[in-house]
């Protein structure tokens, strides 16, 4: 199975390997598989006319949760305990006479929504940059963080938009989980980016976006204090990362100048996301941060802030990736190559597609006031 050497290797038409670093993993990239026609599924394009407020919508202001709760009359962000929780914070023991082979152990924790502001039709990048900084920092990064990573070894904020991406309320929320213990996927990456510290004595985030910066090429937005990236190991189509440029651990230690930075980056990043394929573009995004708790008191120098976007769109608003077969029993694999995913992104406006006829209709931003 050896190579054709009359052949230049070309990234857009060989399929080759890319090593995630972040997960100690390799990704198949196969970006001549666009070509293939496409008869399989196809996804229903996203609803666009969400009515502002729905009475029988449980994250509305005013309206009666499934436990019977009143939200209040909210203008603002709005945040509480989920009515559903994975995690329950009296959860008994499993014990501990287990064989090997059946392990369990206990899993305690606190479950958290976060609604972004009143209106269920205004989606995070038609919102204004100062609720962004609202959303992003006085609830999600104080009122949310601050208050648990005293006790718990990670508090996981995620956001999953649309019900492509299994999200049961179009009213546009995140999550806060706290948990007794360290999840898989940042163990992993907490045990990735030690061992890169200590043979390279530099964070590896940290040097992956100066390089990225020098690059270019697979830069979608950036700015003074931030990047985004599609990551050169990225798995799904249009997988973006958001770095800060300098060294950060957890969200609580950025600046202020930061945060109203990341409002903008990602209010700029969400845009070309939506202008894309002209829709309300679905993803689950989630930030990764230092381990917190027992972990406050360690040293984690080996860590950089960052946020993983991963959505699930292809080739247009209703064909999206599948992680089926190889993916399931083999390894990852993608169809576009993360410069091709980049310079897409790269290229799109910065205005929103339906800014315009938004506002001359007398909605989203210009009456938008929900950073009060």
């Amino acid at each position: 199975m050896s190579g054709n050497k009359e052949v230049s290797f070309d990234p857009k038409e060989h399929q080759h390997l890319r090593y995630n670093p972040l997960r100690d993993n390799w990704v198949l990239v196969s970006a001549h598989r666009m070509k293939r026609p496409w008869a399989g599924q196809v996804e229903k394009p996203p609803e666009e006319h969400v009515p502002r407020h729905d009475p029988s919508n449980p994250l509305c202001p005013g309206n009666t949760r499934a436990n019977g709760e009143v939200n209040p009359n909210y203008d603002s962000t709005f945040l509480f305990e989920n009515d559903f929780p994975a995690l329950q914070p009296d959860a008994p023991d499993p014990g501990s006479d287990q064989h090997p082979l059946f392990q369990s152990k206990a899993a305690r924790g606190v479950c958290k929504v976060m609604c972004f502001q009143p209106w269920s039709d205004l989606s995070p990048p038609l919102m204004k940059n100062k609720s962004f900084v609202k959303v992003y920092w006085i609830k999600v990064g104080q009122s949310s963080v601050e208050e648990l990573v005293r006790y718990v070894p990670l508090v996981q904020i995620f956001e999953n938009k649309g019900a492509m991406m299994g999200c049961s309320n179009p009213h546009p929320h995140c999550q806060v989980w706290a948990s007794n213990f360290l999840p898989n996927e940042p163990a992993l990456s907490d045990r990735c980016q030690r061992a890169y510290y200590q043979k390279h004595g530099e964070p590896l985030l940290l040097q992956y976006a100066r390089q990225e910066a020098e690059k270019k090429e697979r830069v979608v937005v950036e700015s003074s204090d931030w990047l985004a990236v599609v990551p050169y190991w990225a798995t799904w189509p249009y997988q973006t990362l958001l770095l800060p440029r300098r060294h950060v651990l957890r969200i609580n230690d950025l600046t202020t100048e930061e945060r109203g930075g990341l409002a903008d980056i990602m209010k700029r990043l969400l845009t070309k996301y939506d202008n894309l394929f002209e829709i309300s573009f679905p993803y689950s995004m989630g930030w990764h941060g230092a381990p917190t708790g027992p972990s406050l008191k360690e040293d984690n120098s080996h860590w950089q802030l960052h946020a993983h976007y991963y959505p699930p769109l292809l080739r247009s608003a209703t064909v999206k990736k599948f992680m089926v077969g190889y993916e399931m029993l083999a390894q990852e694999q993608r169809d576009l190559t993360p410069e091709q995913a980049a310079e897409k992104l790269r290229n799109l406006p910065e205005e929103h597609f339906k800014t315009k006829g938004h506002l001359e209709k007398g909605g989203g931003e210009d009456k938008e006031d929900s950073g009060k």
